[in-house]
């Protein structure tokens, strides 16, 4: 049995051999996916979706706090609909999956499987807004999208994956900004404060902005092997999509006016980000708030008296304070160790007889693999207070290595030997001009991943051509 405990870890490729292959071997590993005859689709089995649910747990409740209501859209759009604003459909077109027949029998319209619902939406707010009173309009949808992609990565970049996408229609340009970066800083809120994930606010130049809209605002994630991860967007669309649907309401003075709308998203993708940014070469590691289980109890010796009975009584106090569960299974304690540390399960609990005599067990730190034998008293704050210290130690980890990853290059030259020599973060003046974002991602491979709210003066000058600086911009090579 030693053999094959070793050889469960073994399994695994270590991050700084082949990263690519880490992270497709922890996936697999850690049953979170399985692969199908369909490329590019996956069955996301139970864990994956466990800690698919808890994210959306949590992010359906802070919508509804905010006023937004969940509907459901149609799956297919009609290629007359799709077309009608014009930008929206161009930017779409290369991934767009398209059903040409129903039954045996050619349709004479062909419909898209949605790649994203702007246009029902706005089809729907054209039929149900008509006066300043229907205003606003705050909808979400949690439903699935598909993308013909030719590269495909389990949760990163999938023909088919789940997502949330908010649609919302409001009376002037002022209140649609302010859903727009609302909504931007509840996903970041999110992810730093559910995922431990630190992320990069601001806005994403023209070229990377959604097709359709006025401005696309992003969070933007580094990831352990130093290439960043749009881990959200937020898009005001202006009167834009509107106008192309006639979309129009009363105003208080009774005069006809366009309505301003927006749209906003995550997706599985954040799973990835989890797996990427706090993953080591044990398997997961999960931050405590969105695991599906918070602790796992691995009794020891279990076939002496009272072992198995007093962990069972253990898990049943723990439930009630936190996401508590226990294996009783025949495998050996050495097996579920590898197992709970292969599905970054954060606490560990121990205990055997010698921990009955004493009143204690011994927890283990997911994080850093540190073991305190504590006392089962007041069991259920202790572990509470761990799993807490777990959740701001992964933020802290991740937010360290962020830093230690982020550059400023002044020079074209040092700007490209700082994306070849160190990857990560680096931020550079742009003059705004699109040649030379062109420039720069064929150059180097790095692309504008946001001009931040926080903006700096590093130099006066575009980091590409010399010409006078508008603003500073996170570079880099991304998923």
């Amino acid at each position: 049995m030693m053999s094959k405990e070793k050889k469960l870890v073994e399994e695994i490729t270590p991050m700084d051999e082949d990263f690519a292959r880490w992270y497709t071997d922890i996936v697999k590993k850690a049953d979170l996916i399985e692969y199908t005859s369909i490329k590019g689709c996956c069955v996301f089995r139970p864990y994956a979706y466990a800690l698919w649910e808890n994210i959306q747990k949590v992010l359906d409740t802070k919508f509804k706090e905010l006023g937004h209501e969940n509907v459901y859209m149609p799956m297919f759009i009609p290629e007359s609909l799709l077309e009608k604003e014009t930008d929206h459909v161009e930017g779409f077109a290369p991934e767009v999956a398209w059903v040409t027949h129903g039954g045996n029998e050619k349709l004479t319209e062909r419909m898209c499987v949605r790649p994203t619902s702007e246009t029902l939406f706005c089809e729907h707010y054209k039929n149900i807004i008509q006066s300043h009173r229907d205003l606003p309009k705050l909808y979400n949808q949690w439903c699935s999208v598909v993308r013909w992609e030719k590269t495909t990565r389990p949760f990163l970049r999938s023909m088919e994956f789940l997502w949330q996408e908010g649609h919302t229609a409001h009376a002037t340009a002022e209140e649609a900004q302010e859903e727009t970066i609302r909504m931007l800083n509840t996903y970041a809120d999110f992810c730093e404060q559910y995922l431990a994930i630190p992320v990069v606010k601001g806005r994403k130049t023209d070229k990377e902005k959604f097709a359709g809209a006025v401005a696309t605002y992003t969070i933007e994630s580094l990831m352990h092997d130093g290439k960043a991860l749009q881990s959200g967007t937020s898009h005001n669309f202006g009167d834009g999509f509107a106008k192309a649907f006639g979309i129009q309401y009363s105003d208080k003075d009774n005069k006809l006016q366009y309505v301003y709308q927006t749209s906003w998203g995550v997706t599985t993708r954040l799973i990835g980000a989890i797996i990427m940014v706090h993953g080591d070469n044990s398997g997961l590691v999960l931050p405590p708030k969105i695991a599906p289980k918070q602790l796992m109890i691995v009794p020891i010796a279990m076939h002496k008296e009272g072992v198995a009975e007093k962990a069972s009584e253990l898990c049943q106090r723990l439930k009630k304070a936190v996401r508590a569960d226990i294996d009783l299974s025949d495998k050996t304690p050495g097996w579920k160790f590898a197992e709970y540390e292969m599905k970054g399960v954060p606490v560990r609990l121990e205990i055997g007889p010698r921990d009955l005599e004493n009143n204690s067990c011994v927890l283990v730190r997911r994080d850093n693999g540190e073991k305190i034998t504590v006392s089962l008293d007041n069991i259920e704050e202790t572990v509470t207070a761990l799993l807490d210290n777990i959740q701001n130690s992964l933020y802290e980890k991740a937010l360290r290595h962020r830093e230690e990853n982020t550059f400023d290059a002044l020079s074209y030259d040092e700007f490209k030997e700082t994306v070849d020599k160190n990857g990560g973060f680096v931020r550079a003046m742009w003059c705004g001009d699109v040649e030379c974002e062109n420039e720069i991602k064929e150059d180097t491979g790095a692309t504008a991943r946001c001009m931040p709210f926080e903006q700096k003066t590093l130099s006066d000058t575009c980091v590409c051509c010399g010409k006078k600086a508008k603003s500073m911009v996170y570079w880099g090579r991304a998923y």
